[in-house]
């Protein structure tokens, strides 16, 4: 078609203008991103990639019904959840999102498998949506192992229920209960024939939560479930359902490893002198005991945790002034809002009550931060 004469004649400077907002338009649809659509999964291990960092999978193994799940760039939501099980068993699935490595498939970049030894903080942050016409769990899995393998079953299984609907339980028994992170937890114990798991049952449905992934793995060494020359190989936030499942869904997942000393960004406020006073009054059959802790450096802390072993037999029940992980053998007290600063000189107060038996003791050695304080 023959351009018309207005088309056919421009004057130069308009059509320098027009050419060079060509050009321009050009460079902006070669540089903003094109957004990418989600991707669905129904292979039964298919899994992708989201943020460069994380693998979600499908893994659906309990069962030949089909299931899909839709990635998204930052978790995942389950669109099609066929078939049911028995709920005094396994469940159908675990569809998750993980940071480390599953069966050989490593996330991007990660720096798991990584010794408890090394790690100073894994900090970690969860979000889910709920639905009610199914039964499932909401579970946050950690996976230790003597050995830093990638590949199969992993020794111990740290499992966080957030969530519980329907006639389900943990694996194993109930053995008491534990504040981990500022929250109480039920806490069951048990072997599904492949690897020991011990499980932590939120008392009501958490939606949401951010915390760090070392207070649960010194659980399971203060438990004799693990020891620290064992690896953290992977961390995976995702639903076991039994019954249906259309509708759940991971709606925000992140996951850090930092590893070296404490005194690391983003671990409690570096190491220092310190010095321990603990005043404790037993009775028969429990005690209560007042910790003091004493910054005698030069420098103050901004956050910290105190670390020590209970002796046998001492078991905590409740505290006071700080988030205690741990209720026996190994134990790290930290912290509460209002006593977090330890300036040059100062000071921080907490204390516990927990029940004995035998002869009583004290606690051997304490760390402030990872450095070694002198007892008063």
């Amino acid at each position: 078609m023959r351009p018309s004469p207005h088309h056919a004649r421009p004057a130069r400077g308009l059509l320098g203008a027009l050419l060079t907002s060509l050009v321009s338009l050009a460079a902006l649809l070669t540089t903003v991103p094109v957004a990418q659509a989600d991707t669905t999964l129904c292979q039964p291990f298919g899994t992708t990639t989201i943020q460069g960092r994380y693998v979600v999978q499908n893994n659906r193994w309990g069962t030949s019904a089909t299931q899909c799940i839709t990635a998204t760039d930052s978790g995942f939501r389950i669109t099609q959840a066929d078939g049911s099980v028995p709920t005094n068993g396994a469940p159908k699935s675990y569809p998750s999102v993980y940071n480390g490595c599953h069966y050989t498939n490593c996330s991007p970049g990660t720096n798991l498998p990584a010794q408890l030894s090394t790690v100073s903080s894994a900090p970690t942050s969860i979000s889910y949506t709920y639905v009610n016409d199914a039964a499932y769990n909401a579970s946050y899995d950690i996976w230790l192992d003597p050995a830093p393998r990638t590949d199969g079953v992993n020794r111990t299984e740290i499992m966080i229920w957030f969530n519980k609907v329907g006639p389900i339980q943990p694996i194993g028994a109930p053995v008491g209960n534990a504040s981990v992170g500022g929250r109480d937890w039920q806490v069951w114990s048990g072997n599904n024939g492949s690897n020991d798991v011990l499980s932590f049952v939120a008392p009501s449905a958490v939606s949401s939560w951010s915390f760090d992934v070392m207070d649960f793995a010194r659980q399971a060494v203060s438990r004799g479930l693990a020891q620290n020359n064992w690896y953290l190989t992977s961390v995976q936030a995702g639903f076991e359902p039994w019954q249906n499942g259309a509708g759940l869904a991971v709606t925000s997942f992140s996951s850090t490893v930092n590893k070296g000393s404490s005194s690391d960004p983003g671990t409690p406020g570096g190491s220092t002198a310190c010095k321990v006073a603990y005043g404790t009054n037993p009775w028969q059959g429990g005690f209560t005991a007042d910790v003091t802790i004493t910054n005698t450096g030069a420098s103050p802390v901004n956050g910290w945790k105190l670390a020590f072993t209970l002796p046998s037999g001492q078991r905590i029940t409740n505290a006071w002034n700080a988030n205690l992980s741990g209720s026996s053998g190994a134990v790290t007290a930290s912290n509460v809002s209002h006593n977090g600063e330890l300036r040059a000189g100062g000071q921080a107060t907490f204390g516990f009550q927990g029940t004995s038996g035998g002869t009583f003791s004290k606690p051997s050695a304490f760390s402030l931060n990872g450095t070694a304080c002198t007892t008063a």
